[in-house]
């Protein structure tokens, strides 16, 4: 008999047959991986879509609106949009909303006027129509995604440039508060110059007042030199030089006296 064509056992013939738990586990992970690359794939579709809408946004407010206008306005213009998208975003049933005038003079100045606001109104889902011949633009609510996505870009760029510009004014408030110190500090060195120098001068009159007073008095009153020499001889007698002897008595001190007196007169 042939080997090979013996008859198998009941457990080699159980061992040839696939195991079916095993098969199905196997394609349940084979299901399980594709729809996760379906999701994954679907999830990529949807974040590109979105991204390209985000990009297209944000292209719209820099540099199609900070860019070309004041940027006061620009800013002011981004915010009435805001409000715009974000009333219907909140009251998504309310037709008052849905809705704008172009002719009203607020909407006309941040909305019409500057460039590229009325641009990104559109883009959000408001399109122009004419109800009893007046001209408005009507939010159509097929774009109520796009709406969504143009309100969450404005405010990521009022976010960054409100930081700016808080930034800019808080600088500039501190260059003029460091301009008005400055110029306080000069003018109060001036004044203390010049409340200095009245202080000198005045001191310096008032040097020159006492000099001149004092100079006045001494030349107008002159102290008189006092005569010590004797008025009266002694009486007496006395050798002179060369040997005479020299009597003065008191008749001589008289007629001494005398010849003063009428010299004086004399002088007078």
């Amino acid at each position: 008999m042939d080997p090979d064509s013996a008859p198998q056992s009941p457990s080699a013939a159980s061992n040839a047959r696939p195991d079916h738990d095993a098969v199905a586990a196997a394609i349940e992970r084979r299901l399980q991986a594709e729809r996760e690359k379906a999701a994954a794939a679907a999830q990529s579709s949807t974040f590109d879509g979105k991204h390209e809408k985000r990009q297209e946004f944000r292209r719209m407010i820099d540099p199609g609106i900070l860019r070309p206008n004041p940027r006061p306005l620009a800013l002011e213009s981004l915010q009435t949009l805001l409000k715009l998208a974000q009333n219907i975003i909140d009251h998504p049933d309310e037709p008052k909303y849905q809705r704008f005038k172009p002719t009203n003079a607020t909407i006309k100045r941040v909305l019409v006027d500057p460039r590229g606001t009325l641009e990104y109104a559109v883009a959000l889902g408001f399109h122009p129509q004419v109800e009893n011949f007046q001209p408005f633009y009507i939010f159509n609510k097929r774009y109520m995604e796009d709406l969504k996505i143009g309100a969450a870009m404005i405010k990521e760029a009022l976010d960054r440039e409100l930081v700016k510009e808080e930034r800019e004014q808080r600088r500039k408030a501190e260059e003029k508060a460091a301009h008005e110190a400055a110029v306080a500090k000069v003018k109060q060195a001036f004044y203390d110059d010049r409340k200095g120098r009245a202080l000198v001068d005045e001191r310096e009159r008032t040097a020159r007042a006492t000099a001149a007073a004092n100079r006045g008095s001494s030349s107008s009153a002159t102290p008189a030199v006092a005569d010590y020499r004797p008025k009266r001889r002694m009486p007496g007698s006395g050798h002179t030089l060369s040997g005479e002897v020299v009597d003065i008595d008191d008749s001589d001190d008289e007629a001494q006296d005398d010849v003063s007196v009428a010299h004086e007169e004399d002088e007078q």
